[in-house]
Order: structure tokens, then C-alpha cells, then sequence
């Protein structure tokens, strides 16, 4: 990362616990994993401060893709805004606010998606996957923080992907536990 963005994360990481970031290696991870990827369409359920964001969207410059990012509260979107700005990467994000079932409820219908980052309401994580699958187009991943951390409020979520013959999903070790699933068919 280069230096403006790393000053960024730090100070970001100090506020860790206020914001709900997640932790360094986890946005690690999504970076090199939206690069795999070759992600073009992103989107990210639950902005904040926009720390997640910003290791998306380092990533999507490089794949030469867009992020769509939504954050329910006002202030925690022009926060992630100005962090987007600093760090070089507005150009490539879309900021929505308000309700992220109501955004992906009105999603064209012709809207596909590759990556998906969700980091939100726990217990709406099952709404959320089912409003975004039909827009999942084949060999997409969806990611998910807190499966360890939030176990039970993610377990509908978790069974709705593990039971679906569509998808193939994994829990990895990371802080607060992250679920990486494909979808590997329409």
C-alpha cells in the first residue's frame, strides 16, 4: 500500500472497536482475494468508516472494477467518503445510504455482481444473501465477517449456503471468522 493509505489504515485501526473494522489481515485478504478474483463488480454490505472499503477498492483499481458500497448511518458515510478520498479511490466507489435491504431490493434486474463483502446487521445476513443471489452470477464470491464472533445471529445465513447445492463455502480462521463461498452455478 502506499504511504498515504497506510497512515489512513492506522489511524482507522486505532478506532477498531468504535467502528467495527475489520482486523488488518481479514482486509488483507479480501485485497488479494478481489485481485484472484478478478473482480469487476463489487459490493460491499456495511461501509462505516470505510476501512474495508479502501482494501476493496485498492484491489478493484488494479482488476479495473467499481465498488458499490452501502452504509445505514449518514455520518459513517461521509466519514468513509473523505477516507475514500484521501486514499485515492472515490473514483471507483459508489456510496449508497440507507436501509441495504431496501437498496438490494431495488436492484435492476440486469444488475450482476461478482464480489460481494457483507459486514452488517448480523441477523440480516440470510436477507441480504437472499436479495443478492439472483444478481451472483456464476463463479462470484460472497464474503462474510463475524461468523465466529456473531455464531448464532449468522447461523440462518450460513445453513442457507451450506445447504445450497449452488454454492461451495468455507469458514476461515481470521479474526471474528470469515465465510468465503462460490457460487458455482446458476
Amino acid at each position: 500500500m502506499d504511504s498515504t493509505t497506510e497512515v489512513v489504515f492506522k489511524r482507522l485501526e486505532e478506532t477498531q472497536n468504535e467502528f467495527w473494522n475489520v482486523a488488518r489481515e481479514t482486509g488483507n485478504f479480501l485485497n488479494m482475494l478481489v485481485k484472484i478474483c478478478n473482480a469487476q463488480n463489487a459490493y460491499e454490505i456495511g461501509t462505516s468508516n470505510g476501512y474495508s472499503g479502501i482494501w476493496l477498492a485498492k484491489a478493484l483499481k488494479e482488476t479495473g472494477g467499481h465498488l458499490t458500497t452501502i452504509e445505514f448511518y449518514e455520518k459513517r458515510k461521509v466519514l468513509a467518503e473523505e477516507n475514500f478520498k484521501t486514499c485515492g479511490v472515490m473514483d471507483i466507489i459508489t456510496t449508497k445510504e440507507g436501509s441495504a435491504i431496501g437498496i438490494l431490493e431495488r436492484l435492476p434486474e440486469d444488475e450482476v455482481i461478482d464480489f460481494v463483502f457483507i459486514d452488517a446487521n448480523k441477523s440480516q445476513y440470510i436477507e441480504y444473501f437472499n436479495l443478492l443471489d439472483k444478481h451472483l452470477k456464476k463463479g462470484a464470491v460472497i464474503c462474510a465477517d463475524n461468523v465466529t464472533s456473531h455464531a448464532e445471529k449468522v447461523k440462518p445465513f450460513l445453513d442457507a449456503i451450506n445447504g445450497n447445492p449452488k454454492y461451495q463455502m468455507e469458514v476461515l480462521d481470521l479474526p471474528a471468522g470469515l465465510a468465503v463461498a462460490r457460487k458455482n452455478s446458476d
